[in-house]
């Protein structure tokens, strides 16, 4: 496994896995799982070589924090980093909001009986980050990410009050956490670029979450946010590269592209670059994922898992080479930002 040596503003040096373990599906993402699977799953990610994991309390409602803490119980920690977020509470006594309309944000197949409640405030940053260290039983955190603070979870008019909501309150408490050197690095986990960029500008972060927004499919982070993050020396992992599993699994029926079936004109993009993968020998899977482990910006691709073999087969994928006529020909179809970095191997 590549390990990328990455420093965060308070000196903290961290190595990033090329390829991390995503946990949103061992929350139950789509379906509800075996837990002694879910916790082989952490446990092959160990022994493969990943070393970073990234959790939230909102997958599952605290049971993928759960699941990791226990995948991770024989790990050596220093040889871990453990990235969750804040932004959401859980009470196990509360009921649920009424949904929004305007937002788009998936929901979990299962987890535990919990309601979440949004809160971006210094106190709420502090509690969640108990909380989490409560559940995944541990005495540290590596990475804390401000969670979700975008349109895409909380509408047009609302995301403005939060986004204040969180640079007044979560912010100012992860700063101190961080000057205290108790949190290694704090960030952002956000579905959307500008909203990534925003950030990025407005604070002094040491690391990003990106989900989706760059991928074979998808390059709206290279505009704006990814050479920004490279001119304010911001460690970027990218989640979301198989854009919900469309570009793992290719254009097959019922395929998902951001968290819901893929439309025609997706899957129909989808099969040209498949083409292409296929005319020079390999698998659009493998071409998604050395993508998007190529930028400069990115310390690390975080992948989602829910058996052992899945890790497995992600740990192969990123040690493979995939054939530099992928790139040319994707770009001179067309199918590729013409100025995205590609691997050089």
């Amino acid at each position: 496994m590549e390990i990328r040596h990455f420093r965060t503003r308070n000196g903290t040096g961290m190595d990033f896995s090329a390829v991390g373990l995503g946990t949103a599906p061992i929350g139950d993402l789509y379906a509800k799982l075996d837990e002694k699977t879910a916790i082989a799953t952490v446990e092959q990610a160990v022994a493969s070589g990943v070393r970073i994991f990234d959790t939230s309390p909102h997958y599952g409602n605290g049971l993928a924090e759960a699941r990791l803490g226990s995948g991770l119980r024989h790990a050596v920690r220093k040889d871990v980093l453990v990235s969750t977020k804040i932004g959401r509470i859980m009470n196990p006594m509360g009921r649920p909001a009424a949904e929004k309309k305007d937002v788009y944000s998936p929901g979990f197949a299962g987890g535990f009986p919990h309601v979440p409640r949004f809160d971006y405030s210094y106190d709420g940053a502090m509690r969640s980050i108990e909380h989490s260290l409560l559940r995944m039983g541990l005495d540290r955190l590596d990475i804390v990410l401000i969670h979700d603070c975008d349109v895409w979870t909380h509408g047009k008019d609302d995301v403005d009050r939060r986004f204040k909501e969180a640079m007044d309150g979560a912010y100012v408490a992860l700063d101190k956490l961080r000057s205290e050197k108790v949190i290694g690095g704090i960030g952002v986990g956000i579905n959307e670029a500008d909203m990534c960029a925003k950030f990025a500008r407005a604070g002094d972060f040491d690391v990003t979450m990106m989900a989706g927004r760059y991928s074979l499919l998808v390059q709206t982070g290279l505009e704006e946010f990814l050479p920004l993050a490279v001119e304010k020396k911001i460690g970027v992992m990218l989640a979301g590269v198989y854009n919900s599993g469309i570009l793992a699994v290719g254009a097959v029926p019922g395929a998902r592209f951001d968290y819901a079936p893929a439309s025609p004109e997706i899957m129909e993009r989808v099969r040209k670059i498949e083409a292409i993968c296929t005319a020079h020998g390999t698998t659009i899977r493998k071409a998604a994922l050395q993508f998007s482990m190529a930028h400069p910006a990115v310390v690390s691709v975080v992948l989602g898992g829910v058996t052992p073999e899945e890790v497995v087969a992600n740990v192969v994928d990123a040690a493979a080479t995939v054939p530099a006529g992928v790139w040319s020909d994707l770009k001179a179809a067309g199918l590729l930002n013409a100025a995205a970095p590609t691997p050089t191997k």
